[in-house]
């Protein structure tokens, strides 16, 4: 005869909220190390950083997600490349900051939700 323990957060209903807290975590991870990569990236491409325009980039709530954005500024669209005078109206084709960022962020995003797994505890929490 075998005995089973019925017990932890998977038989107490504490599961659904840690893995709702850790889905919350990783959003906020992802969304971090991609401020973090646009603004390293701006910082190396920008011919006239005035600083105004990294300034307003930054990280909002869209419905059930997170968004990095750079509203109020006008002009991002043109520096991205997808402005309505970029071509042909000027030689400037865009940086692509946004796009190329966000490409290599989503290749890395589940070695980012890894780390978050780990480092936030958790899987120890899921264990407990």
């Amino acid at each position: 005869m075998a005995d089973v323990n019925t017990s932890g957060p998977l038989f107490d209903g504490r599961a659904a909220e840690i893995i709702d807290r850790y889905v919350d975590a990783v959003r906020h991870d992802v969304a971090q190390e991609g401020e973090n990569r646009i603004h390293a990236v701006l910082g190396t491409v920008l011919r006239q950083n005035t600083g105004r325009y990294e300034s307003m980039i930054h990280t909002e709530r869209q419905v059930n997600d997170l968004a990095i954005t750079d509203t109020p500024i006008v002009y991002g669209p043109w520096l991205e490349g997808e402005g309505s005078r970029n071509f042909p109206r000027t030689r400037f084709r865009g940086y692509h900051t946004f796009r190329n960022v966000s490409q290599t962020l989503e290749a890395d995003a589940g070695d980012i939700a890894e780390r978050t797994l780990h480092d936030g505890g958790y899987l120890q929490e899921l264990n407990s």
